[in-house]
């Protein structure tokens, strides 16, 4: 897992010309580049690293800067990152991942305009936590919280960053069901280690997994033992007088 800084799988695109000129020049018009790694700072939008033609490399761009290479800029949108993009980084330590099962499907993802955009796979952003003896301030582990970001090359010529509860993929031998899921928020924090099991006590290297015993001091399991207070007493028991 990487921290700020992470490489992804280089898209040949086009970059809107305003964005290296702090949105203030050059509107309307483009260059080519290439996208090469990614850079993730918590609470921010995921923010691309790019090489130009003349050997330059600018850092830290949003998504809404780009559009794919065999477009005409007149032809593409122009939208807006949040229209892109649902959510910021959860962490400063990004992990990029291209699944197989994904690798190459199309897809579509709800927009803030309940309007569909299709769109297909090229890799995804994942977050967590590094260690323990850092504070943990973020979400990226909190599972009602956490998403991670399918980018996406849509079919309008712009990319997107979507998380798994906006899009329906289409795989052509698999996916036959069309109706939006009713699924609810995943917020159990898995353990496989039941508490009520622990290793017995030996060093088998093929152990048992026992119950644990219960050993809670009640009075009925240590009632013989309420009146010896020789543990006070220099080893001499009290008598009860009547």
């Amino acid at each position: 897992m990487s921290y700020l800084n992470a490489n992804i799988p280089p898209i040949y695109c086009k970059i809107r010309k305003e964005y290296l000129y702090d949105m203030d020049e050059n509107k309307g018009e483009f260059s080519e580049c290439v996208i090469f790694s990614i850079s993730s700072i918590s609470g921010r939008a995921i923010l691309f690293n790019i090489m130009l033609p003349n050997g330059a490399c600018f850092w830290r761009l949003p998504i809404s800067a780009f559009f794919q290479k065999q477009f005409d800029r007149a032809k593409v949108p122009d939208m807006q990152i949040h229209e892109l993009e649902l959510w910021n980084c959860f962490s400063y330590w990004p992990s990029i991942t291209c699944f197989d099962w994904l690798d190459g499907l199309k897809g579509k993802f709800l927009g803030l305009d309940k309007k569909f955009y299709h769109g297909r796979y090229l890799f995804t952003i994942d977050w967590a936590h590094p260690d323990t003896n850092i504070l943990d301030v973020e979400h990226s582990e909190i599972p009602q919280e956490h998403k991670c970001a399918h980018i996406l090359e849509l079919d309008n010529g712009n990319f997107a960053a979507q998380p798994n509860n906006r899009i329906l993929w289409h795989c052509t031998s698999y996916t036959t069901d069309n109706d939006w899921p009713d699924y609810k928020v995943q917020t159990t924090y898995w353990d496989a280690e039941h508490p009520s099991m622990v290793t017995e006590d030996s060093d088998k290297m093929f152990y048992q997994m026992e119950k644990v015993k219960d050993k809670k001091r009640t009075y009925e399991s240590y009632q013989e033992y309420a009146n010896d207070m020789s543990f006070e007493n220099d080893g001499k028991k009290w008598e009860i007088q009547n």
